[in-house]
């Protein structure tokens, strides 16, 4: 049968690489031929060389943790459900509860992806729900929430746009990154009405960054 040719880049095989599904599988699990995949994904590169960053930094955060420490966050999320009555949120009070709430959040992921280990599904298994898409929801708006906030503070404060790439700063590559997203989805229409009416009320230049004047900070120079 021959396959229906596809406009480049196809937006979703380029948002799966960007989540750090290596080329071959995105191959297999859409049937088309590997040099396909890479085609597009080059595509999408002259535009947009970010996204290979995006994708070593998903492959390296998809690494698993030591045996102890897995098992230790393991436990302390279900002490933390059985003392709060709740699940770690990622954009929790206390630095242990969003460290909780992300370790919880790629457990999500690798539980919809099909690659959670049977110690972390059988332990989680206690919790109800651990996994419900409403709970991803929620976490997803929450860290959208606290990246924005972050970003408002670091801009009032006369503080330039964050970088997503060439930049040792892991703070400021979370924002950058985070902020990096926003204008992707935006540019493909996908950003959320809401979450853009909120972004250019807040952070007004947001969309052009570094590159606008609007972006630069108060008595820079030209």
């Amino acid at each position: 049968m021959t396959q229906a040719k596809r406009a480049a880049p196809h937006t979703e095989w380029v948002d799966m690489y960007r989540r750090g599904v290596p080329t071959s599988k995105i191959a297999a699990l859409e049937g088309m031929a590997v040099t396909t995949i890479r085609y597009h994904l080059q595509i999408a590169a002259r535009t947009d060389p970010g996204i290979r960053v995006e994708h070593t930094a998903a492959l390296t955060s998809a690494k698993p943790r030591t045996p102890v420490a897995g098992l230790r966050n393991l436990n302390d999320v279900i002490a933390f459900f059985q003392a709060k009555g709740r699940l770690p949120a990622t954009g929790g009070k206390t630095p242990r509860e969003r460290a909780l709430g992300v370790w919880l959040l790629r457990r999500r992921q690798e539980a919809a992806a099909g690659t959670l280990s049977s110690a972390y599904r059988d332990g989680l298994g206690a919790i109800p729900g651990w996994d419900s898409t409403s709970t991803r929801k929620a976490d997803d708006q929450a860290r959208w929430q606290q990246r924005l906030e972050e970003l408002q503070k670091l801009r009032a404060s006369g503080g330039d746009w964050p970088r997503h790439q060439k930049t040792d700063d892991t703070h400021e590559r979370t924002q950058g990154v985070w902020l990096h997203g926003q204008r992707i989805d935006y540019r493909a229409g996908r950003l959320d009405p809401d979450k853009e009416k909120t972004l250019n009320e807040l952070l007004p230049g947001w969309r052009e960054g570094r590159g606008h004047r609007g972006g630069r900070r108060e008595g820079q120079a030209r």
